[in-house]
């Protein structure tokens, strides 16, 4: 049997070219697969990769990645111990918000077999395009952060992107408070 380190490799060889949705020709330098520790127990789900994650081809290397990268070490974990991913694994054009369609695409091909492959005991989702791609409500994220959901079994937190933390430096103590209640959470599961 393959570890999961060999399965998510084959997965992600069968798409290094991908071509499935509009974003493969807009301008990417190569598509973004998730990175990290593939037994780990939290999987970190972002929206998209932006222009520093396309041009190292690794996901969150950016400005919000060392945020993100801050945070997972301020509750007593580091970045090697985790998975962090994205919903769409090419760069959107001027970083927009990726389309349903690129959403759709990607989440079913790579991101939905990453989930599948990793069985991850948490998944934090970060940010409202995340979290809809795998709860698919429309909630403000306002309302949903901070509390536990499901997904296939799977409890996810949703809580706000590293980018909007770096525009709104002062929701981070509110991030620091859903990364705490994950942690809780993966002492007792």
């Amino acid at each position: 049997m393959l570890s999961k380190h060999k399965l998510l490799t084959k997965l992600n060889s069968a798409y290094i070219n991908c071509s499935k949705c509009p974003l493969s020709n807009c301008g990417r330098k190569q598509v973004v697969f998730g990175h990290g520790n593939a037994d780990t127990r939290l999987m970190f789900i972002g929206e998209a990769p932006g222009k520093d994650e396309d041009a190292q081809g690794l996901p969150f290397v950016g400005r919000a990645g060392k945020l993100l990268t801050q945070i997972i070490e301020e509750i007593g974990l580091e970045r090697s111990q985790v998975y962090i991913s994205n919903v769409v694994k090419c760069r959107p054009p001027n970083n927009r918000v990726p389309m349903p369609l690129e959403i759709n695409t990607c989440t079913k091909l790579l991101l939905l077999k990453e989930i599948e492959i990793i069985k991850p005991a948490i998944i934090c989702t970060l940010g409202v395009t995340a979290t809809m791609a795998l709860l698919g409500d429309e909630i403000p994220m306002g309302k949903i952060r901070g509390t536990f959901a499901q997904f296939k079994n799977i409890p996810v937190m949703p809580t706000y992107h590293p980018a909007y933390l770096l525009r709104q430096p002062k929701a981070k103590l509110i991030v620091l408070d859903d990364m705490k209640k994950i942690i809780k959470k993966l002492e007792i599961i």
